[in-house]
């Protein structure tokens, strides 16, 4: 048993960005963080890459794989619309580098201790919280805390009125020739064969002009198998990039829920949850580093000033709103999802747009926004929006 101030249960995006925030430089000793994390085996996560724009000279700058400073879309037809989001930059950053960098914060903090364990249950206790779990061996292990951060992902999503899945596969290839502008990101590339439900494109991050990361990637109801991306891979790769001869040194494979459900953000008195599980996941987009690292923030300022710690909403009313319509369009198909994107980057100033896609946009921007999209389909789906049931499904 260990008592502490908080808990982080996770060693995730979210675990880790709220630890780094919790055991920042400062004048006094600092809370008693235990962040536990899964032992190595099935439970552990694998090698993930976050993407997210902000102004250089950012906290992880030193953690960065690589940033771009011109992003791409290619349009079905194949025209190509080039942007420049200044201030902001496109940047990646590969987990391992992230847990690098808060592992050389924490090692400095005797206030901090790291647990291997395989968490069962969180829950609220007399005066705080509780963390129940064995570890490696298969012994008990218990916690207690005045506060507990749960990230792990929920058995079931929330109910919701549409539930779609950002899932992909992505290879990290070499070729034998350049083949890659190392200063521009293809974001969205809809010169991939088109499902029947949903859309799909191609993302390459270049790490230079003979690396990069090419994904394949659907927003659709249900995930595909292996194999089914590995055709689409090779497809993109040879018709659609015509990469040439080239090798695969790695590869990463996820799903990122897109749904209009309301993530509940508190467990218990003290029990809350973080992360996706927190709902920090932009329905219509998939991004989540960038809203973890403001939830991360105002969750350890409000700890550190001796208030209770709530999660706050990591996307406003506003924005989930808008999401909640175009999920709804999309699903339904009255919105052609290649022609809607590439329609948005044709026409909005890039950094504009970013703002919109991470959330933090005006609503004089939202407006003009809207003024450029399918208006028609887009009424009508919010005019069906308040009769549609909302359903759970499995996360």
């Amino acid at each position: 048993m260990r008592d502490a101030d908080a808990v982080i249960v996770g060693a995730g995006a979210a675990g880790l960005s709220l630890a780094h925030r919790l055991c920042a430089p400062s004048t006094g000793p600092g809370p008693r963080v235990v962040l536990v994390e899964a032992p190595p085996g099935p439970r552990t996560p694998p090698e993930r890459t976050w993407c997210y724009w902000e102004a250089p000279g950012g906290a992880f700058d030193g953690a960065l794989t690589a940033s771009w400073q011109r992003l791409r879309v290619h349009g079905p037809g194949g025209a190509a619309t080039v942007g420049n989001p200044a201030p902001l930059r496109y940047k990646m950053l590969r987990s391992r580098d992230f847990e690098a960098l808060v592992g050389a914060r924490l090692s400095g903090r005797d206030t901090v201790v790291r647990v291997e364990a395989t968490v069962e249950s969180v829950r609220d206790v007399p005066g705080g919280a509780e963390v129940r779990g064995r570890d490696t061996a298969g012994r008990p292990v218990l916690l207690r805390a005045r506060w507990a951060f749960d990230s792990r992902p929920a058995g079931r999503l929330p109910p919701a009125r549409t539930t779609l899945r950002q899932h992909f596969r992505g290879w990290f290839v070499h070729t034998r020739r350049p083949a890659f502008d190392p200063a521009t990101a293809d974001l969205m590339d809809f010169r991939t064969p088109q499902p029947g439900h949903g859309l799909s494109f191609g993302y390459v991050l270049p790490l230079s002009d003979r690396a990069a990361l090419v994904e394949y990637t659907e927003f659709s109801r249900r995930i595909a198998d292996t194999a089914a991306y590995e055709r689409a891979l090779r497809h993109y790769t040879e018709r659609v990039l015509r990469l040439g001869a080239f090798h695969v040194t790695g590869t990463e494979q996820g799903a990122i829920p897109m749904t209009d459900g309301r993530f509940p953000r508190r467990a218990g008195r003290a029990v809350f949850r973080i992360g996706t599980a927190g709902g920090a996941t932009r329905p219509s987009t998939g991004y989540t580093f960038a809203a973890v690292q403001r939830q991360s923030a105002l969750i350890a300022a409000a700890l550190l000033a001796g208030r209770a710690p709530v999660p706050p909403a990591a996307h406003s009313p506003w924005h989930r709103a808008l999401d909640a319509v175009l999920l709804r369009a999309l699903d339904s198909g009255r919105v052609d999802g290649a022609e809607f994107f590439t329609g948005l980057f044709r026409t909005v100033p890039t950094a504009r747009l970013l703002r919109f896609l991470d959330g933090r946009s005006r609503l004089w921007e939202d407006l003009t926004i809207g003024l450029r999209t399918p208006v028609l389909p887009m009424l009508r789906t919010v005019a069906e929006l308040p009769l549609l049931p909302r359903r759970a499904a499995l996360w």
